[in-house]
């Protein structure tokens, strides 16, 4: 009994570390990738709303538009469509 305490003790905080660890990982490794390219997307979300759990407003850029979209478990809704607007406003 004491030996599996130990090991429990050992390996517990062990498995925890190698966890943290690849979430951190993979949270520098999305950076550097998405740092990468960052003229290559065509599509760019400007900003998103969360309705209800299932439900979704956003508005996305795509070639000099913006498009406010419905996003829910069915698919994608176009709601409406204006010109981009500038950086700066």
């Amino acid at each position: 009994m004491l030996w599996y305490i130990l090991k429990l003790l050992v390996l517990l905080p062990l498995i925890g570390l190698l966890a943290w660890g690849s979430l951190k990982l993979a949270q520098k490794m999305q950076a550097r990738i998405a740092a990468a390219t960052p003229g290559s997307r065509s599509v760019r979300v400007i900003e998103a709303v969360m309705l209800s759990p299932t439900q979704k407003l956003a508005v996305i850029e795509f070639r000099g538009r913006e498009i406010l979209v419905a996003a829910s478990r069915a698919g994608l809704t176009r709601l409406a469509e204006a010109p981009a607007r500038e950086a700066g406003q």
